[in-house]
């Protein structure tokens, strides 16, 4: 097996261009670097390239510093609190080719979370910039050094190793190489363990499935300590020697200077990040750029199509868990909203009985009619390369629950010729009176929504029912229209139709462009923004007042059936009119 080491090490004496980013004072963003051993040329406005040569080099430098600075008897971690700058792709060498680990450090976290996240990887160096000291002003941090990039003090502690060359023996497959962290909506966020021949296996796979060659360019717009960005976009371009374009941080309206000006050809995203980019103004030239695929996940089957259309560039939706358990590749035939085909092992089970759910029944238009019993959680029963969590056996225990299965944590269903469809996290699973529903499903129909530009869809606590649904949506809303397009939706059950409508201008999402779920779930129907709700019994929306909200809480609000579309335009005359706002 390989290790990530090597790779880093065969870029010795490869004169290429490897590393672009952005000069110090852009305002797009600040990311060169004029340390020892990385020292990179000036190409074009506000842009700096290193060679494959000197990634290699300032690696072997950092290396070197590392083996000096990380105190003895604790684990080898390294902290990297950094936005997406060369530092980081050069201290995730370094750690490789000294057999340490990085943990990649949210800078979204704040005060006692991001103490935490420190401490609890047991970082004995952390490294930083000056735009994030503010945050960790005031923060108790026993035993760990602080290392600020840029300074005249960081270059000359590297002075002394400038002369280093990059040694692969010092490392092996086996080595711990990232500590990344995984959602913490239902706790504190798990730091998964990833080895460095994980990684290079990874790497070498994505390569391979993509045809990744020597002169591409992987635009890594997505945060480097989420796992997306290292795994699915820095880790291919390593193995197959191709080059990474860093942004510090994601910007739609930037995204497709930056891809001409790095002349970039993949690039990878999570979350709303298409969304955002399908929402810049469209131009005549939408299509004159060298990209050719986009991977990532949960761009939606309408979006990627636009996205196809609009920048003729395809977009694979792949499903990997972060911690390296299951894995479903899409293949040519995959069809549309399917994640690909189930590999041996993989299997959907009912979470309570561990029975195997029955193939999903989909009308001709690919929609889901028997979702209560189809979908389930995805399970590996074979070989799987979960290597766990750091200083954390009881979550291991739950991905591990019976004779060494992976149980994901994420709900699928699955057709009858074998195809697999994403319905969303176990932790997004609403329970209306007594029955489960899936919120990835109910998304899906809410986004034929004409007026919908992004929905969310959550369980707000019932007196009565345990839950109801409510969602968020951004962008334009009429309730007696969204009541009559929820009534022409085949495969909307009557406890899917969301009770409660919350209408934004903006989703909120977290630092790596993910729906912040747990922030909606948290604010419920007392929020900022405008709620509609459908009142018992009643076929349309109307505002939901103070009064609404406090006899709901008390129980007085049973769940009421949708009713018919005759019903439905008898009762527009009276309800059509809102209700007087919060």
């Amino acid at each position: 097996m390989e290790s990530v080491a090597e790779l880093v090490a065969a870029r010795w004496g490869d004169h290429r261009p490897g590393l672009w980013c952005q000069n110090p004072g852009n305002p797009e963003g600040p990311g060169s670097t004029g340390s020892p051993g990385s020292t990179g040329r000036a190409e074009g406005p506000g842009s700096t390239v290193l060679t494959h040569h000197q990634v290699a080099a300032g690696a072997a430098a950092r290396a070197a510093l590392l083996a000096d600075l990380l105190p003895s008897g604790g684990p080898p971690h390294v902290g990297v609190l950094l936005d997406n700058t060369p530092e980081f792709p050069l201290w995730l060498s370094a750690a490789a080719l000294a057999g340490a680990a990085v943990a990649g450090i949210n800078p979204t976290r704040r005060g006692p979370e991001l103490a935490r996240d420190i401490l609890h990887t047991e970082c004995g160096l952390l490294i930083t910039e000056h735009t994030h000291l503010p945050l960790l002003r005031g923060l108790d941090l026993p035993g760990v050094r602080l290392l600020i990039t840029g300074t005249p003090e960081y270059d000359d502690l590297l002075a002394p190793y400038a002369d280093a060359r990059p040694d692969a023996s010092r490392a092996g497959p086996a080595d711990r190489l990232l500590l990344y962290f995984t959602s913490g909506s239902t706790g504190a966020p798990k730091a998964a363990i990833c080895t460095q021949g994980r990684l290079a296996a990874a790497g070498r796979s994505l390569a391979g499935q993509f045809s990744v060659r020597r002169d591409d360019v992987h635009y890594v717009c997505m945060p480097m300590f989420h796992g997306n960005a290292v795994i699915a976009d820095w880790a291919p371009a390593l193995a197959a020697g191709a080059g990474v374009a860093l942004r510090r941080r994601f910007s739609a309206s930037g995204f497709l200077a930056d891809v001409r000006r790095y002349r970039a050809t993949y690039f990878t995203y999570v979350g709303r990040a298409i969304q955002y980019v399908l929402a810049t103004e469209p131009g005549p030239d939408d299509r004159d750029h060298t990209l050719r695929l986009g991977f990532g996940t949960e761009a939606g089957a309408v979006d990627a199509a636009a996205f196809e259309r609009r920048f003729g560039v395809r977009l694979v939706e792949g499903y990997g868990s972060s911690e390296g358990g299951a894995a479903v590749q899409w293949s040519p035939g995959t069809p549309a909203g399917a994640v690909g085909r189930a590999a041996p092992g993989l299997v959907v089970l009912d979470r309570e009985t561990r029975a195997e759910c029955p193939p999903a029944v989909l009308d001709p238009a690919g929609r889901l009619l028997n979702g209560e019993e189809a979908i389930g959680e995805l399970v590996n029963r074979g070989p799987h390369p979960f290597e766990g969590y750091w200083r954390n056996p009881s979550a291991e225990a739950e991905r591990r629950r019976t004779d060494g299965e992976y149980w994901t944590g994420d709900l699928f269903y699955r057709d009858r010729d074998g195809f697999l469809y994403f319905a969303g996290r176990t932790d997004d699973r609403l329970r209306v009176d007594s029955e489960n529903l899936a919120a990835a499903m109910i998304e899906n129909i809410l986004a034929r929504y004409e007026g919908a530009a992004a929905v969310a869809v959550y369980a707000v606590p019932d007196p009565v029912t345990g839950d109801q649904v409510m969602a968020a949506l951004a962008g334009s809303f009429d309730p007696l229209g969204f009541a009559e397009f929820l009534l022409a939706q085949p495969d909307l059950g009557t406890k899917m139709a969301p009770r409660f409508v919350r209408v934004l201008e903006r989703m909120p999402v977290t630092a790596t462009n993910k729906i912040h779920r747990a922030l909606l779930r948290r604010e419920g129907i007392r929020c900022a923004d405008p709620v509609w709700w459908r009142p018992p019994g009643s076929a349309t929306y109307r505002r939901l007042t103070t009064a609404d909200a406090d006899s709901r809480e008390t129980g007085g609000n049973a769940e009421g059936p949708l009713v018919s579309r005759e019903a439905l335009h008898r009762c527009a005359a009276r309800d059509s009119n809102p209700g007087p706002a919060d």
